[in-house]
């Protein structure tokens, strides 16, 4: 698999040598991944973080019901983990599953905490995108807290018109926290608008 992707997402935030980015290359595991395939799930040892190549990813927290509730998606060229439990070491909260046939990148945690201490830069990227995790999640937060479900739907088109063609009504009206049916009158709403 060609590695030149993630190699441009990293040096969006730092400057690689050929001996750095070989080394970075040497950690990681490529993987296939099939459509509804899961790469992690709840309560198991959540030990690597996923780079999406090509295809589309899902994290997801199933209840005891079995009400499921997206998390976030992840398209090409987008980190994905349960990053509490992949940083703090804990059984997985969540599952995550393949939407469509994938190609990933893996980087196990102990891989991680040695290219930390052997190229430290790698501190600074992975510090940043946390960072813009963080802050993405917390507008999420405040969307979801002060947004219609209307307007909720609105931005999550705007933010992700690829991604919003390629999943499901049902996963959609998951991430919103709304019902597929809502979801479904609000698309009709829109278009005889």
């Amino acid at each position: 698999m060609n590695n030149s992707l993630i190699l441009r997402n990293i040096s969006r935030h730092i400057s690689l040598s050929d001996d750095e980015a070989n080394y970075f290359n040497s950690l990681l595991r490529e993987r296939k991944v099939r459509k509804k395939e899961c790469i992690l799930k709840q309560q198991e040892a959540c030990k690597e973080i996923s780079f999406v190549h090509s295809g589309l990813l899902r994290a997801f927290y199933l209840d005891a019901t079995g009400k499921e509730s997206t998390i976030m998606f992840a398209l090409p060229d987008w980190w994905i983990t349960d990053m509490y439990c992949f940083v703090n070491e804990k059984p997985a909260m969540l599952n995550i599953e393949a939407l469509e046939d994938s190609f990933i990148f893996q980087l196990k945690k102990g891989d991680l905490d040695k290219l930390y201490y052997t190229v430290p830069k790698f501190e600074r990227f992975f510090r940043i995108m946390m960072q813009n995790a963080y802050t993405r999640e917390q507008l999420r937060i405040i969307e979801n807290l002060s947004l219609s479900s209307e307007e909720r739907y609105n931005a999550f088109i705007r933010k992700y018109p690829v991604a919003a063609e390629r999943i499901t009504q049902k996963q959609i009206a998951s991430y919103l926290g709304i019902t597929p049916e809502f979801l479904s009158t609000i698309k009709t709403n829109k278009n005889k608008k």
